[in-house]
């Protein structure tokens, strides 16, 4: 069999017709350097050239996309209450302390109203409302507790200022956050416009909140001093720490003799 090979055709370039051709383009700019022109300028700035998702297919170019606009961030928001910004009488301090977002994470379902009149004799804070608070505060073993406290102090449920702390039941409350949120502001400001004359705080936990130690003993005496007001104030341990230790009681009543003596 007759093997058949076969060559590349490679033809040589033309090098005579290149040489011209060279010739010819450095004859024209020379041409136009000597006359005084060596750049060529537009009017309006011009991309030479067109980036492939700017063509169409028929290789014109696509009108310009938009650039995407800058918008400002919007602020961040805020983590903990402003105490500026807190109301500035009772009613309207009430209403916030149904709404307000900084006081917890769980909105305002499930948060109870505060009771009682401003100027009252006394005022009571407790940490938190009972689990069974439903519609007004301590309705559950606690707030009978508080009742009989009440009794035996000759008064009753509605001579009193009543708060909470916090505006919802909570059985582990995180007071680290809590008052990392400026929730003791925002209680010292509700004490202030409710303008007791005699604070009676019950639970170690609010003490911190406003500025004092927690009680090592089951009640003592402290005075509560905000923007130049100055309260009697009585701390003693929290009504479900009362209810597992009924001695308890008999502290928080001496120190209400005490307190209370003329």
């Amino acid at each position: 069999m007759r093997q058949v090979k076969t060559h590349a055709m490679d033809q040589a370039p033309n090098r005579q017709f290149l040489d011209d051709i060279k010739s010819d383009i450095t004859a024209a700019l020379d041409w136009w350097r000597e006359a005084g022109v060596d750049c060529d300028f537009l009017d309006e700035p011009r991309e030479w050239i067109v980036p492939e998702e700017e063509q169409a297919e028929d290789g014109s170019r696509r009108p310009p996309r938009r650039r995407p606009q800058v918008v400002d961030e919007a602020p961040a928001a805020p983590t903990s209450i402003d105490p500026k910004l807190l109301p500035a009488d009772l009613d309207a301090f009430r209403a916030w302390w149904m709404t307000e977002t900084l006081l917890d994470d769980g909105g305002p379902t499930g948060r109870l109203m505060p009771e009682g009149e401003a100027g009252a004799e006394l005022m009571i804070v407790v940490e938190t409302p009972e689990g069974e608070d439903r519609e007004r505060l301590l309705t559950g073993p606690q707030g009978r507790l508080l009742d009989a406290m009440l009794k035996a102090f000759g008064m009753r449920r509605e001579d009193v200022y009543l708060a909470s702390a916090l505006p919802r039941p909570d059985p582990v409350p995180d007071w680290r956050a809590a008052a990392s949120r400026g929730v003791g502001d925002a209680l010292a400001r509700h004490i202030a416009l409710a303008a007791p004359k005699r604070l009676i705080v019950l639970g170690g936990n609010v003490l911190p909140l406003i500025g004092h130690e927690s009680p090592q003993r089951a009640a003592v005496l402290r005075q509560f001093h905000h923007e130049g007001m100055t309260i009697p104030l009585l701390a003693g341990w929290g009504l479900a720490a009362l209810l597992q230790n009924p001695r308890a009681k008999a502290s928080i009543w001496r120190a209400w003799l005490e307190w209370t003596a003329p």
